[in-house]
This record gives structure tokens, C-alpha cells and sequence, in this order.
């Protein structure tokens, strides 16, 4: 069936949610492979998953999802993948070596680098994710500043291989490793013709940054997204900020998606909705904290404080149990599983019908 023809068998209403507004860019709608981690799906389980829910994307975000990096396999999952119209984005992990987050007992950096851009090539990604590190390399012996030039050595040292392979290097803002600013010093320093930003808006909150103020530096640089929702509230020590499914939160969507519609048209909103743990007290009211952030943006830092003082604790109902180092009874596993899941798919309703996102499903 026309896409005119069913969208005239529709209700007015129907037809209201359906067709985007005429002045709006269409955005993609899909998901990072994290989402649904405790699934232990691979790659193809999340095509099936993501062409069920009719989504534009996916972000096949680590290596591990794939089950072979043969090249007849990977070709498989590209032509499943263009089956069904979704457009693949590629990842891998922390591939900073002075990092603690970076596993010691692997290829060197650059080779990761360069396994997780091939990977990416050869099923049709366009741009590659991967992350330097995390909060425990902002105040550990070797300074933050030293970690991001680390980082720039290794991109530097695969560019010309990275342009050949036509894929882009997306460096996420990581739970906490450093901010917008931060991160832009890296792509412009290694080189914005094959590095730039993959923007996630819950990590800001562990830097103290409004997601806001992310968008704004890093817009240029964007390339793929993790878009995920927090209860960002104050506290005795400062505030406390916990990850909510999209629209549980007090991270205003509607003007962040506007905003992203006028300076990332190019891009994706891949949701990575990461439910189950408990809230995470950012004591900023404590002179420790600032030994991390020396060169923070008063003027950015009041932003933050103004979202804040904007939400309140998350009262919803969630399982509170994907904690690390935690013993989950199977009870609690499968509760996770399902938890990810209707979170995840609840996301997705609110993208659709509350911010006129994704193209497939109207269709």
C-alpha cells in the first residue's frame, strides 16, 4: 500500500502523529545494542528486534555482538540489515592504553581501532563508536590531559587507514571521562575529517554538564548518539542524577530534539536506555569533588545546577539490581530482561508520538 493511500484510510488524528510537522527534519529513530544487553542477543537477534519495532538504526556498539568477523558472515548481517531499511552504525570499547577502563590483556590500541573500523566497513557502517575511558581517570596518577593526548596519538596513527575505509571515528562522552569541551579538543586535534562525536546525554550528568550545553559544543562534530533520559534532582551533598526510560526524567526532549533537528540533520537518535541502577549522588558541594574539573565553566556548571533544582527523585516503578559486583537471584534476571525491554519500547512511544521522531514507522 502508497504511503498517501493508508495514511488517508487513518483517523485525523492518526494521520496527525504520523505525518511530521512540514518544517521538521525527519530524524532516524533505532537503539545501541546495550539497551538490550542482558539478552545476550547478537547482531543478527537485533536486526530481527530492531525491524520488528520498525526502527530507521541500530548501533551495533561492541564487537562481542557479532558472532564472527568472517566476511561472509558480516556481509550476511549487511544484507539483512538493508532488507529491512535500517541503517547500521559500528563500535567498539575504550581504546585509550593510560586508561583503567582500557583491558591490558588485548591488541594495542591502534589495532583495536583499526578491527572495530574494518568490522564497521564491512557491514555498511558509516561511523564507528568507541569511548577513552571513565570518572576514574580523572583523578588518578596520570592527569586527564595526558589520557586525551594518549588518545589522539592512537587516532592519529590509524587516519589514513580510517579515511580509506570511508568509516568515521565517534568518540561517545563517557560515563564521566570527560566534557564537551574535552571531547572537542580531541577531534579537532586529531583531525575532523575522520573523528567525531558520538553524543550521549546521560553521561554528561557525572561531569556536572547539562546535556544542553553537549549538544551545543559538540553539534558540529555529531555523528551517531546515545539519547537516554535521567532524574536529575538536588541533594544534601550536591545532587543526584539516576537513568530513566525517555520521558521519565526532567531532561527537556522536546527542546533538545528541536535544537538537534537544526544542528545534527545528518544524524541519528540512537536511544540507550540503561534502567536498574540505583541514583548517583554528584556531591559538587564538596571541595574534593573539584580537584577533578579545575578548568569547569562556572556559566556551564550554573546550567547544570538550574537542571537540578528543576527535577526530583524518579518514583516510578523499576527494579533496582543491575549493580555491579551484585549477586542477582534468577528472579532478578529475568525481572532485568523484561525491564530492559518495556523500557526500551516505552522510549521508543515517547520519540514517536511526543517528539515526531523516526521515519520507518510511519510507513
Amino acid at each position: 500500500m502508497r504511503r498517501r493511500t493508508f495514511l488517508g484510510t487513518l483517523p485525523a488524528a492518526a494521520v496527525a502523529i504520523a505525518a511530521p510537522e512540514p518544517q521538521e527534519v525527519p530524524v532516524r529513530l533505532g537503539f545501541d545494542s546495550y539497551s538490550l544487553r542482558a539478552f545476550g542477543w547478537k547482531a543478527g537477534q537485533l536486526l530481527d528486534y530492531a525491524a520488528l519495532q520498525k526502527l530507521d538504526t541500530i548501533q551495533i556498539s561492541s564487537l562481542n555482538d557479532y558472532e564472527s568477523r568472517e566476511p561472509a558472515y558480516l556481509q550476511k548481517i549487511k544484507d539483512q540489515a538493508a532488507k529491512a531499511n535500517i541503517v547500521i552504525d559500528g563500535g567498539t570499547g575504550c581504546i585509550c592504553p593510560s586508561s583503567k577502563a582500557f583491558a591490558k590483556n588485548g591488541p594495542p590500541a591502534a589495532e583495536r581501532v583499526l578491527e572495530g573500523l574494518r568490522v564497521s566497513k564491512a557491514v555498511g557502517a558509516r561511523s564507528m563508536r568507541c569511548y577513552m575511558g571513565s570518572s576514574a581517570d580523572r583523578t588518578g596518577d596520570v592527569p586527564i590531559e595526558a589520557h586525551m593526548e594518549n588518545t589522539i596519538k592512537v587516532f592519529q596513527s590509524v587516519r589514513s587507514q580510517a579515511l580509506d575505509l570511508g568509516v568515521k571515528i565517534a568518540l561517545e562522552n563517557h560515563d564521566g571521562d570527560m566534557q564537551a569541551r574535552e571531547v572537542k579538543t580531541i577531534i579537532e586535534e586529531s583531525g575532523q575529517d575522520f573523528v567525531g562525536s558520538c553524543l550521549d546525554t546521560g553521561n554528561p550528568m557525572w561531569v556536572v554538564e547539562d546535556p544542553m550545553v553537549s549538544l551545543e559544543v559538540l553539534a558540529p562534530y555529531v555523528v551517531t548518539t546515545h539519547m537516554r533520559d535521567s532524574a536529575v534532582f538536588e541533594h544534601a551533598r550536591g545532587a543526584a542524577a539516576q537513568w530513566v526510560a525517555l520521558g521519565d526524567g526532567n531532561v527537556d526532549f522536546v527542546k533538545f530534539v528541536a535544537q538537534f533537528r537544526k544542528l545534527c540533520p545528518q544524524s541519528s537518535m540512537q536511544l540507550e536506555i540503561i534502567t536498574g541502577r540505583p541514583p548517583r549522588v554528584i556531591p559538587y558541594l564538596e571541595r574534593d569533588f573539584w580537584k577533578a574539573f579545575p578548568k569547569a565553566s562556572a556559566a556551564e556548571f550554573a546550567r547544570f545546577v538550574a537542571l537540578a533544582k528543576s527535577g526530583h527523585p524518579y518514583m516510578g516503578p523499576m527494579v533496582v539490581e543491575d549493580v555491579t559486583g551484585l549477586k542477582k537471584p534468577p528472579v532478578m534476571v529475568e525481572a532485568l530482561k523484561e525491564q530492559q525491554r518495556i523500557d526500551l519500547e516505552r522510549s521508543f512511544e515517547y520519540a514517536r508520538k511526543s517528539l515526531n521522531v523516526g521515519i520507518n514507522w510511519r510507513v
